[in-house]
């Protein structure tokens, strides 16, 4: 079918959302949970799959629909996608915001070719008539060691899909036979032409205590790679070794609310003081 042609505006800085606007009829598929706002004179419809078969997710068989759900399920997403049509006769204004602290980033995939792998939750929303699809790593070794990057999502179409990365995001352009070494949490995007690998790290020291890990993905041209410099299991990693691990509050936690919360001084003013 083809593609919608919406126009977007991205705002924010550490925490972004995009609006896109829609003409009478056009629709905009989000990831579900993503939507942030919308005009009223927009319709919402949940559908079995990517919802890139058209409006109400019709079209294609139940084969299809089944095949397009499971695709999804393969890559851990939701089973469900949400579509947002204008059933105005104005132009109207839905917007999707960004999971965790990161960038949002418009791929046209009209000029990256058609097709688009980027990590597994790093889909965020896009024109309707984008196909949202799995992209198996084709050696072995990247199956059993690639972790975060084995599995991927395939993005497929000519229209607008929106991609989001965690903390500052990078574009690297690669020639043919240029390779860079990356965590595999890192990777945001690739064009297919790209060829993903693992490699071992090398050194046995430095994989028990670099802390980088056991493998690299390595990555060569020629193609365009984007990267993030904050992973969302990286941050999550921080936040759990950082949270109290035994219930009540940290040592450090100073000043007069932690007294409070961990019922020391200001707490025992709080509750009454004196027992006479």
């Amino acid at each position: 079918m083809a593609m919608d042609v919406v126009d977007f505006e991205i705002k924010g800085a550490e925490m972004q959302f995009v609006e896109v606007e829609l003409d009478p009829g056009e629709a905009a598929i989000g990831e579900a949970g993503s939507m942030f706002w919308m005009d009223a004179g927009i319709g919402m419809d949940t559908v079995f799959g990517d919802g890139s078969r058209g409006p109400g997710g019709s079209g294609g068989g139940l084969f299809d629909k089944l095949l397009s759900a499971g695709k999804r399920l393969v890559t851990g997403e939701s089973l469900f996608t949400t579509v947002f049509t204008n059933e105005a006769t104005g132009k109207k204004k839905v917007a999707f915001a960004a999971p965790y602290p990161g960038k949002i980033v418009a791929m046209n995939l009209r000029d990256l070719g058609g097709t688009l792998i980027c990590q597994k939750d790093a889909f965020l929303c896009a024109a309707r008539g984008v196909s949202l699809g799995i992209a198996f790593q084709k050696k072995l070794t990247t199956g059993f060691f690639g972790g975060e990057g084995f599995i991927m999502q395939k993005l497929d179409g000519d229209g607008l899909a929106f991609v989001h990365a965690g903390g500052t995001i990078l574009r690297r352009e690669l020639q043919p036979g240029q390779s860079v070494l990356v965590d595999t949490g890192c990777v945001v995007a690739y064009t297919p032409s790209v060829d993903f690998e693992i490699q071992y790290v090398g050194k046995i020291k430095t994989a028990l205590f670099g802390g980088e890990g056991l493998f690299f993905a390595k990555l060569t041209g020629p193609g365009t790679l984007w990267l993030q410099s904050l992973p969302f299991s990286r941050l999550a990693s921080r936040i759990f070794a950082a949270a109290p691990q035994t219930g009540g509050g940290r040592k450090e936690e100073g000043g007069l609310l932690g007294l409070a919360a961990g019922g020391g001084l200001l707490g025992g003013v709080l509750s009454g003081g004196d027992d006479e």
